[in-house]
């Protein structure tokens, strides 16, 4: 686990939030590094209209605890949300002097950190990457499920509800839809636009419902 270290409280904001604060969004660029001092935050994927709400849940960590540390080294937006899952205290380094407290290390032991964040940022994008997977598989699922035969070995899918609708009962964002529909049309698994789409590799997307 890695202290503030003294230097860092010289200039740290400090900073008292309650349960169900967004501290990180997800793909928001960092200007700050957060430290955790005490209390409890989560990390995952929260709904797009209501952030605050966690729908898939990576991991809980309690200070203290650099929160997004690893994510500045690497120089890289964190791929998961950040929020508080109680009273939390924080203190807010701006990315500049957490840069120049950092050059101040001895070169080697700054490739040691650099590189343990570098893993650190592949695991989290790991996460997240099988987390879309997932939603692919289950939206394969839903298409064979409602799917209508329409001659030459093809099926098609009418969307009779609203694609929130449909998202909502995947358990996926529909940001993450959009982004699955979008996926499935690069490899011609769907096709079409508007309300019908047709689905001219039927066995592929067995393929991948199996993977659920």
């Amino acid at each position: 686990m890695l202290y503030l270290s003294p230097n860092f409280e010289l200039f740290a904001k400090t900073e008292v939030l309650g349960a169900g604060q967004v501290l990180r969004a997800r793909g928001q660029p960092l200007d700050s590094v957060l430290y955790l001092d005490s209390g409890r935050v989560a990390f995952g994927v929260c709904e797009d209209d209501q952030k605050k709400k966690m729908r898939h849940l990576f991991s809980l960590v309690e200070g203290p605890v650099w929160l997004d540390a690893a994510f500045a080294l690497a120089q890289t937006p964190a791929p998961m949300d950040i929020v508080s899952d109680s009273r939390v205290w924080i203190k807010r380094v701006s990315l500049q002097d957490f840069q120049d407290s950092l050059s101040a290390l001895p070169a080697s032991a700054q490739a040691l950190v650099r590189d343990m964040a570098q893993g650190y940022c592949q695991q989290a994008q790991t996460a997240v990457s099988r987390l879309a997977q997932a939603a692919e598989a289950r939206f394969a699922q839903w298409l064979l499920r409602h799917a209508q035969a329409v001659g030459n070995g093809t099926l098609s899918v009418t969307l009779h509800q609203r694609k929130r609708s449909i998202a909502a009962q995947l358990g996926i964002a529909p940001e993450t839809f959009s982004r699955v529909l979008r996926q499935l049309r690069e490899h011609g698994l769907i096709t079409g636009r508007g309300k019908v789409l047709s689905l001219p590799q039927p066995a592929a997307l067995q393929s991948m419902a199996a993977m659920a």
